[in-house]
C-alpha cells in the first residue's frame, strides 16, 4: 500500500505527536508499505532549527515545507503560522501521485481537511487520528466564540473531515462521545490510546542518578511536570503549591518540555523567585528514560474544560517509570478513571483545580512515604497501554480497511 502522513511534526522533532507518527511510520515501511510523509520544515518549539526539504530515512519519504515563524505570542501570529503551512502542505501535495491511505493528525489544527479533500479528489481512504479535537478545543480555551463566523466555518471543516473519514481513531471514551455527538456513527470510530514508548523508556536508576547530578537535585524531592505545557493543562495550582512550599528546601519543582505555556511558567519563576523551580527543554528521546526516571512525583494536569478534546498521553510513560502520580484535574476523565483502575494501589493522588492546600499536602505525603511503585497490578496497566500492544492494533486498522483499489 501507499500511505501518506500529514502532521507538522515529524522526526526528528521531539515532540509527542512527531515521536508517535514516526513509529508507526518505521512500523509500516517496515511491513513493506510506501510511506510518505508531508510534513513541517521548522522544529516545533525551536523554529531557528530547520530540518531537510527532503530525505528518505529509513525507507520514509518526507517532504518538508517551509511556513512563517511569527510564534506563539499572540493568536494571530499563531493562526498564520498555521495557514502559511496549510499553503504550502497544499502546494506539495498537488505533486504527490494517488495514496491508497490518508492518515491525518491534527496538528495543525485541521490539517485533516487538507488530507480529507485529498483522498477526495485523488482517491484512496481517509484515516483521521485525532489528537485533540478542534474548534471543540479551542472554543474551550475561549480562544474561539462559539457562535462566531470562524467558529462555524472550522466546525463545518471539522465535519468534512470527520464524514469523509474511513475510521475516526480517537484516544479515549471521552472524545469518542464527543464525535458521536457530532453525528458520525459509531462502527466509524476505533478507540485507539496513544501508547507508552516501551523501546525508549523504562525505570532507568543509572539515568536517573545521572540527571539528577547534572541539575542539582540528588538531594531533592522532584515534583516533575514533562510534556507539552499548554492552556488545556493549567498550571496555576501546581505553581501556587510551589510558591507554599519554598521554605522547604527538600522539595523542587522541574518543568520539562514546551509550548505557549512553557514562557509564562519561567516567566513565574523569574518573577516570584521561589527558588525551587527549574525549567529545561523537552529531552530526546534517547534520554527520555533517565529524565522520567528522575521524577519522585509526577503530575498529570486537565483543564476542567477538555475533556474529550485532548489526552494525557504522558501517563503512559508514568506508568511505565513506575512513577508516583498527581492528579490535578475534574472528577470524571481519562487519568480519573486510570486511576480508579490501580484501585489504590500505588502512590496515586487526584486533586481539584484551586485546590492549593490539598496540592501541598499530597507533594508532602508522597514525599513522607517516598519509595516508587510497583506490583502486578500497576504493571499490567501499564502494560495495557504498552506499543507492543496499541501499535500492531492501528496499523491492522489501517491495513484492513485502507486496501489499494478503491475510488473516491
Amino acid at each position: 500500500m501507499r500511505i501518506l502522513l500529514l502532521n507538522q511534526t515529524f522526526h526528528p522533532d521531539v515532540v509527542a505527536t512527531a515521536q508517535y507518527l514516526t513509529e508507526l511510520a518505521q512500523a509500516l515501511a517496515a511491513r513493506g508499505h510506501q510511506v510518505t510523509v508531508v510534513t513541517g520544515r521548522k522544529a516545533y518549539d525551536d523554529s531557528s532549527r530547520r530540518f531537510a526539504a527532503y530525505e528518505v530515512w529509513r525507507g520514509i519519504e518526507i517532504h518538508r515545507v517551509a511556513g512563517t515563524s511569527l510564534g506563539k505570542g499572540a493568536k494571530w501570529r499563531r493562526a498564520a503560522d498555521f495557514a502559511s503551512f496549510i499553503v504550502a502542505g497544499c502546494w506539495r501535495l498537488l505533486w504527490l501521485p494517488r495514496q491508497d491511505a490518508v492518515v491525518a493528525l491534527t496538528s495543525p489544527p485541521l490539517i485533516s481537511f487538507i488530507g480529507a479533500w485529498f483522498a477526495k479528489l485523488r482517491g484512496g481512504k481517509l484515516f483521521y487520528w485525532v489528537m485533540d479535537l478542534n474548534p471543540d478545543e479551542a472554543i474551550a480555551a475561549g480562544w474561539l466564540r462559539e457562535n462566531s463566523l470562524p467558529a462555524h466555518i472550522l466546525q463545518r471543516m471539522s465535519h468534512f473531515s470527520l464524514r469523509r473519514a474511513e475510521k475516526v481513531v480517537v484516544l479515549d471514551r471521552f472524545m469518542r462521545a464527543r464525535i458521536e455527538a457530532k453525528g458520525i456513527a459509531p462502527e466509524n470510530i476505533a478507540v485507539i490510546p496513544p501508547w507508552s514508548h516501551d523501546d525508549a523508556v523504562r525505570f532507568d536508576a543509572a539515568g536517573r542518578a545521572e540527571f539528577r547530578r547534572a541539575h542539582g537535585l540528588v538531594e531533592k524531592f522532584v515534583v516533575m511536570y514533562s510534556g507539552n505545557h499548554s492552556p488545556c493543562h493549567p498550571l496555576d495550582t501546581l505553581l501556587q503549591a510551589a510558591l507554599v512550599l519554598t521554605g522547604e528546601p527538600q522539595f523542587a519543582f522541574l518543568f520539562v518540555g514546551g509550548g505557549s505555556e512553557f514562557v509564562k511558567v519561567q516567566r513565574f519563576a523569574a518573577e516570584r523567585k521561589p527558588g525551587n523551580i527549574i525549567c529545561l527543554p523537552y529531552q530526546p528521546l534517547a534520554q527520555l528514560a533517565g529524565s522520567l526516571s528522575a521524577a519522585d512525583l509526577h503530575v498529570v494536569v486537565m483543564g476542567d474544560a477538555f475533556v474529550g478534546t485532548i489526552h494525557p498521553c504522558k501517563i503512559y510513560n508514568i506508568l511505565t517509570v513506575g512513577a508516583p502520580l498527581l492528579y490535578l484535574g475534574p472528577a470524571s476523565s481519562h487519568c480519573s478513571e486510570i486511576l480508579g483502575a490501580l484501585g489504590g494501589a500505588g502512590d496515586c493522588c487526584s486533586v481539584r483545580h484551586g485546590d492549593v492546600a490539598a496540592t501541598v499536602k499530597a507533594i508532602r505525603a508522597a514525599a513522607g512515604r517516598g519509595g516508587r511503585l510497583r506490583g502486578t497490578q500497576w504493571e499490567a496497566l501499564g502494560a495495557q497501554f504498552g506499543k507492543a500492544v496499541l501499535l500492531p492494533k492501528l496499523i491492522e486498522l489501517l491495513e484492513g480497511e485502507g486496501q489499494p483499489g478503491d475510488q473516491p
